[in-house]
């Protein structure tokens, strides 16, 4: 028994052979004297008895009006198959089909014959009961899908090729995945296309081992190296979302330090709080502990340390950040509790236009993930938040440790 990856890179042949006979009428000719030495081989074979009865080819409007109509033209396979059907049906689904039955013949009393080669005589099969029936099985989709997509594609039947892209989409494996690549890339699929790139891009260490990418070094080195382009950009874009996730993270976490920070500076929390308040007692954390705690560790280092005044600790130039990037942040200096808000607010002011551009940038950043961060939060709380503000008037602050 051959396998798959066989009949998907026989697919990419018919492929290759049947699409420019979509693109010109004089190359149907090549393909009739292609047929004349098919058929001597192997004698045509007619269907007997009723052609709707044996294929289930009847129209919805054939069912309706109750009428069958004679077959008028034949679909000839490589293996000599002779499959009966009606002019009229194949031309209001194929503008291909129409184009070809619409020219003429050189003999009047010769009968018309359209030729499909290259294909099994059961994926022609299948493709003529879609252009009755508009249906096409799943077992017809696992068996012939790949030649019902060059077919669809050849023929310009939109609604077949739809089906076949999502149906080998679901059927993509490591094994096949370069075969159907190919085939799309022929077909002009581009969903089947970004699928079999993303599905090559996510396996390359085991699509790499398959016989359907050796085929693939050996014929076709151009979508090769297409492949290798897109893995890269891939991974490029993988990259800048990772850093820019990272960034957004970074952001987040400078909000809402800034918010722990007037919460501190305000009503105070477990060891930390404003100059004329005490520590608060209670024993439950407040919602953000985690980013609390450590600021008010930070705050405790920065009361007793003995080295920031020369500028030598490390710790305490952090702290000093803070508190500038609160000040460029906070927009009610007057009431602000934060110390030295003020004081860098005017520092600020005296600062050159253009100089400083990396710290109103972050500045920026910060203020955008604090109103993101805001719009997350339920209405109710977010309206509580400016009464809480204006509550706290009077006054710059200072720590109480």
């Amino acid at each position: 028994m051959r396998s798959a990856s066989h009949f998907c890179r026989r697919a990419y042949k018919i492929g290759s052979n049947l699409i420019p006979l979509a693109r010109s009428g004089t190359t149907r000719f090549s393909v009739r004297k292609e047929i004349s030495t098919t058929t001597t081989a192997s004698p045509p074979f007619n269907f007997s008895g009723n052609m709707y009865e044996h294929m289930e080819l009847a129209s919805d409007c054939d069912q309706i009006s109750g009428e069958i109509r004679e077959p008028d033209v034949y679909i000839v396979t490589s293996g000599g198959l002779r499959i009966p059907a009606n002019a009229s049906v194949l031309a209001s689904v194929s503008p291909v089909l129409e184009n070809i039955l619409d020219r003429p013949r050189k003999y009047r009393r010769s009968e018309k014959i359209i030729p499909i080669l290259g294909v099994p005589c059961d994926a022609v099969l299948a493709f003529v009961r879609f252009l009755y029936s508009s249906r096409c099985t799943d077992d017809e989709m696992e068996t012939y899908g790949i030649h019902l997509l060059a077919l669809s594609h050849v023929f310009l039947v939109p609604q077949l090729k739809q089906r076949c892209t999502k149906g080998l989409a679901k059927r993509l494996t490591n094994d096949n995945v370069v075969d159907v690549l190919q085939l799309a890339r022929l077909c002009d699929a581009p969903d089947l296309y970004i699928k079999c790139m993303r599905l090559i891009s996510d396996h390359f260490k085991t699509v790499e081992k398959t016989e359907g990418w050796m085929f693939l070094q050996d014929h076709d080195p151009h979508l090769e190296l297409e492949i290798m382009q897109f893995m890269e950009e891939s991974e490029s874009r993988k990259k800048r979302s990772r850093r820019r996730r990272e960034e957004r993270c970074l952001y987040m976490q400078l909000s809402e330090a800034m918010e722990c920070l007037e919460h501190i500076c305000t009503e105070g929390c477990t060891s930390v709080g404003p100059y004329h308040l005490e520590p608060t007692t209670k024993k439950v954390p407040c919602g953000k502990f985690s980013t609390c705690h450590g600021l008010q560790m930070l705050i405790k280092h920065f009361g007793t340390c003995k080295k920031r005044v020369n500028g030598g600790c490390s710790r305490c130039k952090r702290m000093w950040q803070l508190l500038r990037l609160h000040s460029s942040i906070c927009d009610q200096t007057d009431l602000c509790r934060v110390p030295l808000c003020r004081q860098f607010k005017l520092k600020a002011q005296q600062v050159k236009k253009g100089e400083d551009a990396r710290w109103k940038l972050l500045v920026r950043k910060v203020v955008s993930a604090k109103a993101m961060s805001s719009l997350s939060l339920p209405k109710r709380k977010r309206e509580e938040e400016p009464r809480q503000t204006l509550d706290h008037r009077h006054g710059h602050g200072s720590f109480r440790l």
